[in-house]
């Protein structure tokens, strides 16, 4: 990781572009992807939310300085069946009438050995609890506008009862139709922002 991270600021200084020490980005969710899995029997449904946006902050010369704010529409999620979707929206699920949003505001970011990692507060179905996991950074680059816009991915595992959604059903041969881990595809691009972020 933080060879790529290198080898991007020689890039970026051989094309004449300073990287960046501290900047805004909005999440562009036309560009950008929330999804989930989860195992259903034996197989695994994939989903996502559609609405969602975010800002973030990423300093590449104090990674600590970087901050990420996201928000979900709970009743944006999308698993190209109706009937299931109207099922997850309902009380045994995200009961998105009551809690309408997704929520996750992180509190520290830092290095791990080479991988950066992310700690924050997600609030989903009226529980928050702390979570910590890894992401990267794909790049920084200058778009077309003349504005910079940067890349980012992670990936975490979740259990869904933790947050207070455990409806399930047996299965007449044993075992439960759904799984209780959830796993989490953030594939991001942020786009700059007028903003100015202070330099610590």
């Amino acid at each position: 990781m933080l060879k790529r991270i290198c080898i991007l600021t020689v890039l970026l200084l051989a094309f004449g572009v300073a990287p960046l020490l501290a900047q805004t980005f909005e999440i562009d969710k036309i560009h950008s992807s929330v999804g989930f899995s989860i195992r259903h029997i034996v197989t695994k449904v994939k989903g996502r939310f559609i609405d969602f946006s975010g800002q973030i902050v990423y300093d590449s010369s104090k990674i600590e300085n970087s901050s990420v704010n996201v928000t979900i529409d709970a009743a944006s999620i999308n698993t190209d069946n109706e009937k299931r979707d109207g099922h997850l929206k309902s009380a045994d699920f995200f009961e998105v009438e009551k809690y309408p949003q997704i929520t996750f505001h992180s509190t520290k970011v830092f290095r791990q050995k080479d991988q950066l990692m992310l700690t924050g507060l997600l609030n989903m179905h009226g529980v928050e609890k702390e979570i910590t996991f890894p992401f990267e950074v794909l790049g920084i680059f200058k778009s077309g506008s003349g504005k910079m816009s940067g890349g980012f991915e992670a990936g975490l595992k979740s259990d869904r009862t933790d947050f207070g959604i455990a409806w399930n059903r047996p299965l007449e041969l044993g075992g439960l139709l759904l799984g209780d881990e959830v796993t989490i595809d953030l594939n991001i691009e942020a786009r700059e922002t007028e903003e100015e972020t202070e330099q610590k």
